[in-house]
């Protein structure tokens, strides 16, 4: 973008008072900033109402301005608007797409398949293993993993997304130059480097309370669908689910135990219709995509499993024991279980077993289930 087209757009999205949806009206009534500021006053009174029109009208470069312009002058700091053939096509599908966005790392990113990956900020060791786990395999599997930097289960899912050959995309609730929580700063110089940092408030803006429920649809909206790993009967995270679900994206959840606040949540959404899901394999079925191991490539083959299917591609001569526990993942599963997400049969699933129960990796618990101990 241009110099001064980008100081056209800052400008129009700096008019106190005049939000998102004021501006989509002006753009769709005139067309471009450029246009918006050359318009009679009148004719933008007509649009937004005298007040708006008038603020328009005496609209000025100052020091805000000025601090996005030398923001987008930093290496790989972008600027995506509405007018833009790279803005998120799923993004403008929604009801209330950003006029603008700032985004910092891989804008081509936001044109990619993505999961949102949403949880509670207080998450259990447990969850925040989950989160991990499933966003590492998924984000393997071709998912762009979004989330939104709070600590617990969102930083947990960044992490995973950033594993292997993976990636992520941060939607943040203040300006593209702060980092909140800020013990989360060195996470989010690793997610600017490989992935996307992404925010609709200008340059400058701290973070305020108001601001993050909002950024919420755009995680909802980037992404084919929404998966709450841990969220408690009132939290930030159904937001992000109800967003997905309004939008037609699929909602996902993993369930925990009955006795656990940070379970109440995702059981609420399973009661509501939302997909209860084990494994990343269950989203990856939903969406119709195929889990591949980063040490295999895409191809034709069928899965080993009658039937066909997507699976973990095992090499057994080659890493099999850790692609194994790989597909155990962080909680118990029974023989029948890895049978459907390996492909292998009992028989070579029981000869792989025994030397990681002999070597202390892994335990067999009452009920024939096996539980990854490292």
């Amino acid at each position: 973008m241009k110099l001064e087209e980008a100081r056209d757009w800052l400008r129009l999205a700096a008019v106190p008072g005049l939000g998102g949806a004021s501006q989509r009206l002006l753009l769709k009534a005139f067309g471009l900033p450029e246009a918006i500021f050359e318009a009679r006053p009148t004719a933008l009174a007509a649009v937004v109402g005298e007040s708006l029109a008038q603020r328009i009208a005496g609209a000025e470069d100052d020091a805000a301005l000025e601090a996005g312009l030398a923001w987008l002058a930093e290496p790989d700091n972008h600027l995506l608007t509405l007018a833009d053939p790279e803005y998120p096509r799923s993004l403008l599908d929604t009801e209330d797409p950003p006029p603008l966005l700032y985004v910092k790392g891989r804008l081509e990113l936001l044109g990619r398949p993505a999961l949102a990956v949403v949880g509670s900020r207080n998450g259990t060791a447990q969850g925040e293993r989950n989160a991990r786990a499933f966003a590492a395999t998924l984000s393997q599997a071709g998912l762009t993993i979004v989330s939104g930097l709070a600590l617990g289960i969102d930083a947990a899912a960044h992490r995973g997304g950033l594993e292997g050959i993976g990636t992520t995309v941060a939607v943040i609730g203040t300006g593209p130059d702060r980092i909140y929580p800020a013990r989360n700063a060195e996470l989010a110089r690793q997610i600017a480097a490989q992935g996307a940092i992404v925010s609709e408030f200008p340059v400058g803006t701290p973070a305020l309370a108001g601001n993050f429920p909002r950024r919420n649809r755009i995680i909802a909206g980037l992404a084919q669908g929404c998966l709450v790993v841990e969220a408690a009967e009132r939290s930030g995270s159904l937001i992000t689910a109800r967003l997905a679900a309004e939008a037609g994206r699929e909602v996902f959840a993993i369930p925990g135990s009955i006795h656990s606040p940070q379970s109440r949540g995702c059981h609420k959404l399973i009661k509501q219709g939302a997909k209860l899901v084990e494994s990343a394999q269950d989203v990856l079925e939903e969406l119709r995509l195929t889990i591949f191991s980063e040490r295999s490539e895409p191809d034709n083959t069928p899965s080993p499993r009658e039937g066909g299917g997507g699976g973990f591609s095992f090499d057994v001569a080659n890493s099999g024991e850790d692609l194994l526990l790989s597909a155990i993942g962080h909680d118990s599963c029974t023989l029948d279980t890895l049978v459907q997400r390996t492909g292998l049969t009992p028989d070579n699933l029981l000869a792989m077993l025994l030397p990681l129960e002999l070597e202390g990796r892994l335990a067999q618990l009452p009920g024939g289930l096996y539980q990854r101990l490292a």
